[in-house]
């Protein structure tokens, strides 16, 4: 028998391994003096901060799950789709999040490099907001931006010069959050679609699609998240109530990157253990 799940769980932050502001170790930390006694690390499309944020967890008698955040491309949306307990040495996960991390290089030199005609910008400014060996995205650009004095914090910067709206943007490859559930699922993960019902531009995937991704193995939904809208909720709580998915609430902290502060929603024991019990790829960290 596994051993128990102990609440409150938040089940989506990041580290400075991907576009979060602090080491996977603060992380922890800060979900845990924000009460969170169960934690996932779910970088974006890379694992290497779970070594540091289990030892971190199991240091401070917490559970940690190891988690990732994938992305994937629907028409024009931005989907991300959350894995847990995947194998993280899965020869076709691997090789599809090194394409994704290597293509969102060259396109954050594009960006910059657009940026640079109109504002006093350069690649090295942005690289001096990274991290080790952090795969340099959008959110270091903004970080440029504000060390730079030309804008005065990461939201002004996506709301402004980083918006589609100001011709400064490229697309980057992503795969179809087909591939994407089929990916974490054949890897041994349960495949969770974050904040799936946000406003604007991202709003929900049609419902035909939904129920495709649910066909291919989609585990449930991140419904309790701060960019999710109230109808989105209720609708997607209606479709998980019928197939019996799994429904999470998480964060999204990015330590000072974005307001979102740990345990700001959370996911119930009840749901984690479903992932646990589901997952076959690898183990939670137990204290």
């Amino acid at each position: 028998m596994a051993p128990h799940i102990a609440g409150p769980a938040d089940l989506h932050l990041h580290s400075n391994h991907s576009d979060g502001t602090q080491p996977p170790a603060e992380v922890v930390r800060q979900a845990h003096a924000h009460g969170v006694r169960t934690v996932a690390l779910t970088d974006h499309d890379r694992t290497t901060g779970w070594g540091e944020a289990g030892e971190a967890a199991t240091d401070l008698g917490m559970t940690f799950i190891p988690g990732m955040e994938l992305s994937a491309k629907h028409e024009w949306r931005s989907v991300h789709v959350l894995g847990y307990l995947f194998d993280p040495d899965d020869a076709a996960l691997v090789a599809e999040t090194d394409r994704i991390r290597g293509d969102r290089i060259g396109r954050a030199e594009r960006i910059v490099r657009n940026i640079g005609r109109d504002y006093d910008l350069l690649w090295e400014d942005v690289v001096a907001q990274t991290a080790g060996d952090a795969t340099v995205g959008r959110p270091h650009i903004a970080d440029a931006l504000v060390a730079r004095g030309i804008v005065r914090d990461r939201t002004e910067a996506f709301d402004g010069i980083l918006h589609p709206r100001e011709g400064y943007y490229e697309p980057h490859y992503a795969p179809d959050p087909l591939t994407a559930v089929r990916l974490i699922t054949d890897a041994g993960g349960v495949a969770i679609i974050a904040h799936p019902v946000t406003s604007g531009r991202d709003r929900m995937m049609p419902l035909p699609f939904i129920e495709r991704l649910i066909d291919a193995g989609l585990g449930g939904f991140e419904i309790d998240h701060r960019e999710n809208t109230a109808e989105g909720k209720r609708v997607l709580r209606e479709i998980a109530a019928r197939h019996d998915l799994i429904v999470t609430g998480s964060s999204d902290y990015h330590g000072a990157g974005k307001p979102n502060l740990p345990g700001e929603n959370t996911t119930s024991e009840e749901m984690v253990e479903r992932i646990v019990r589901r997952a076959t790829g690898t183990t939670p960290r137990y204290p």
